[in-house]
């Protein structure tokens, strides 16, 4: 009996070929979860300039929520990298590493009080805001031991 081509578009030169496959270093994050992390950096954080773009609020309250997610995603990655510096015995000060869960806890605690104060903005529109939010500070901080983790897998060699 033949033998059946499962993919016709394919000779039988090309099916032999070995693919080529990316060489990722042990340790090294996936190209898909690379990907996936920018993706909900840029999803998070877009949502969240949008809705603040086109809502019904003052100009200095959106400036005030604007100010809040910049402040988190610089204070996430500060913390996330304090807390990997000292996971890998790298020097850290005991300020710096204080300072930066204090900067994320006021990040936070102001993002939660503004959003539980504001009159003009419904429930919902406040979830929203909640969620882009702290999506955009855990794809920040993925991003940040995405890179790490690159370097490290690429130093070892």
């Amino acid at each position: 009996m033949a033998e059946v081509n499962e993919n016709a578009f394919l000779t039988s030169d090309e099916e032999k070929k070995p693919k080529n496959k990316v060489e990722r270093k042990e340790g090294e994050p996936t190209a898909a979860f690379k990907g996936a992390s920018w993706a909900a950096l840029v999803v998070g954080a877009s949502a969240y300039l949008i809705g603040l773009f086109n809502a019904a609020m003052e100009l200095n309250e959106k400036g005030y929520y604007f100010a809040v997610l910049i402040f988190g995603l610089y204070a996430a990655v500060s913390l996330q990298k304090a807390v990997r510096d000292r996971e890998e015995d790298i020097p850290v000060s005991g300020i710096y590493y204080g300072l930066s869960w204090f900067a994320v806890i006021v990040a936070i605690s102001l993002m939660a009080i503004g959003l539980f104060n504001a009159g003009s903005i419904i429930l919902s529109e406040k979830g929203f805001y909640g969620m882009a939010f702290v999506l955009s500070l855990f794809a920040a901080i993925t991003i940040q031991k995405n890179i790490r983790d690159t370097q490290v897998a690429r130093q070892r060699d």
